[in-house]
């Protein structure tokens, strides 16, 4: 005997023995294997075949509703628009699996037929042609010529179906910001069942979010009740939220000539609510944006500036060794593709001691034979610039290279509908802060910084003490240039690595350690920031490059009156 049902077992043999005495059962389970099962009472044969029945029963109604989906999946190839409607709604009402692989893939214009046999299919473009697979099963059915398949069309208005559809369907995710764009996809085309459903989904919700999303979405429905008071209610729920889809319904009021004068005026002034709490979190979003590129002119202007202010040394290479560090991420990225994870916490330490090493050779090399001649240390390190973006050219060559963004600092952090924080320059703000403390406290509590603060103030004095002034001088370069190395590390996250990366960012980074006040790290870091806010508060109404041009007038300006900078430092570099 052999029974074939889709339950996962499969009888192949009964074998019964003498009356009262045993009988067995054989059966094939879903991985091939066989099993006897042997039993020796009338009760256990007769549950047994209970259960057999049972599953029969319960394989025909799966088979039954599968034949039914693909009864439902073939109707969306027809050419009856109102027939795919009812197809899609049926299909939505349905708990089978590949309901929402298939409503997504006809949304995304990848739902498709067999011209020979009309079978319904999901395609994956691949070269040469397209991979099918069964739209009412999922399973792979090969590969196919473009010319032997075709699209099945879909309009503006069964698109609007569908995606309501699939937000409903993603309410029961585990995510909750899954079902928060569910119901924020459905928002702004509510009807009367899908209302119905996020009552019913309210009363489970544990998300605030969700809970906030789901009243509001029921709200901009009220406002399109028939009942003045009912509008009045949901007008006072919906003012100051910041959802598009509120916006829009509030505006609709306004302008329809058949709203009632005090529904119209309440919406007027629900609406200028809306517009305060919108100016007031793009101030935010701005202050944001210049607190990053602020971050990013700190971390760049930061070694200069001890090494600046230590050793009086304008190092035009400064830029060159942000751009080493860059490169260095770019080069463990390439060597270690499987940890694209942890390359950046693994650059930091490799771009600080390559960018440090280059800078203490060029200490060693060059600088020393040229202190108390500024002019002739400008001059040589920008040889040293050129020098170093040639063999950059030749090791990498002339072209941009592409930096990967971790998969933890990419997307953002939404905190409303109008203001979302990016990741990579929110973790580059807190980099940069982090770098600035650790600086301070080498500085601080370290004999380095002692020694560092020594010589910057007195140097003659600090040689009298028995500091070695030589050595303090390549460690304070290796610094500041190990500091530009971990600086190239963010700029890797924003822009493109290539040759020219420094050159765009060494006048910035002398214009914020002027500004701050020679051999001041607070200094260095307060206008650093400063000057990145007020850069992204200018560039709306001036220009990215008016807004830089504009800054440097003031700066010039400023240093007239004040020449020292915000904060003097006393030492050596005052007194010159």
């Amino acid at each position: 005997m052999k029974v074939n049902y889709q339950t996962g077992v499969h009888m192949v043999n009964s074998v019964a023995s003498k009356p009262h005495l045993h009988s067995a059962l054989t059966i094939r389970l879903n991985n091939n294997k066989y099993h006897t099962i042997s039993f020796h009472s009338t009760f256990t044969r007769t549950m047994l075949w209970i259960i057999l029945f049972l599953s029969a029963a319960m394989g025909s109604s799966a088979m039954a509703e599968d034949k039914n989906i693909s009864e439902l999946i073939s109707q969306l190839n027809s050419k009856n628009f109102s027939q795919k409607t009812e197809a899609v709604r049926q299909l939505a009402i349905s708990d089978h699996s590949q309901v929402r692989p298939v409503l997504e893939a006809f949304l995304d214009g990848k739902l498709f037929y067999v011209k020979k046999t009309r079978q319904v299919v999901i395609v994956k473009k691949i070269r040469g042609g397209y991979e099918i697979f069964a739209a009412d099963s999922g399973d792979s059915l090969g590969e196919v010529k473009k010319s032997e398949v075709r699209k099945i069309g879909v309009n503006n208005r069964l698109r609007t179906e569908i995606r309501g559809h699939i937000a409903r369907l993603q309410f029961n995710s585990p995510d909750a910001n899954v079902r928060l764009a569910a119901v924020r996809q459905i928002a702004g085309s509510i009807d009367d069942t899908a209302v119905e459903q996020l009552k019913v989904v309210r009363e489970n919700e544990a998300s605030r979010k969700v809970i906030a999303a789901i009243d509001a979405a029921l709200a901009v429905h009220e406002l399109g009740m028939e009942d003045p008071q009912q509008k009045l209610r949901a007008i006072k729920q919906l003012a100051g939220n910041l959802d598009p889809v509120v916006r829009t319904a509030l505006n609709g009021l306004v302008k329809n000539d058949k709203t009632s004068s005090d529904v119209k005026e309440a919406a007027r002034l629900a609406l200028l609510k809306i517009d305060d709490r919108v100016k007031f979190f793009h101030f935010l979003e701005t202050v944001f944006f210049g607190l990053s590129l602020g971050s990013i002119l700190v971390l760049a202007a930061i070694g200069l500036a001890i090494t600046f202010g230590v050793m009086g040394v304008i190092n035009m290479a400064h830029g060159e060794l942000m751009m080493l560090g860059a490169y260095t991420t770019y080069v463990i990225q390439t060597s270690f593709p499987q940890l694209i994870e942890y390359s950046l916490l693994m650059a930091i330490p490799a771009a600080f001691l390559v960018a440090a090493l280059t800078g203490i050779v060029i200490e060693r090399g060059i600088i020393r034979h040229l202190y108390g001649r500024p002019l002739e240390t400008l001059l040589a390190t920008f040889g040293v610039s050129l020098i170093l973006q040639q063999a950059v050219r030749t090791i990498f060559s002339p072209l941009n290279r592409s930096v990967i963004t971790p998969q933890w600092m990419s997307g953002s952090l939404e905190i409303n509908s109008v203001l979302s924080l990016t990741y990579n320059r929110l973790f580059i703000v807190i980099f940069s802060l982090l770098v600035f403390l650790m600086l301070v406290a080498i500085m601080r509590y370290t004999r380095l910084g002692l020694e560092v603060r020594a010589v910057s103030q007195n140097r003659s004095m600090a040689k009298a003490m028995g500091v070695r002034s030589e050595w303090v001088d390549a460690m304070t370069f290796g610094l500041g240039s190990g500091i530009a190395g971990v600086a190239g590390v963010a700029l890797s996250q924003l822009t493109n690595v290539g040759p020219n990366l420094g050159q765009a960012y060494i006048v910035d980074s002398f214009m914020v350690v002027v500004f701050g006040g020679v051999g001041n790290i607070w200094g260095t870091m307060i206008s650093g920031l400063s000057l990145g806010v007020v850069n992204k508060f200018v560039e709306p109404y001036a220009g990215a490059v008016m807004a830089k041009i504009l800054i440097l007038i003031f700066i010039i300006l400023f240093i007239q009156k004040r020449p020292r900078g915000l904060f003097p430092q006393k030492g050596r570099a005052a007194e010159g």
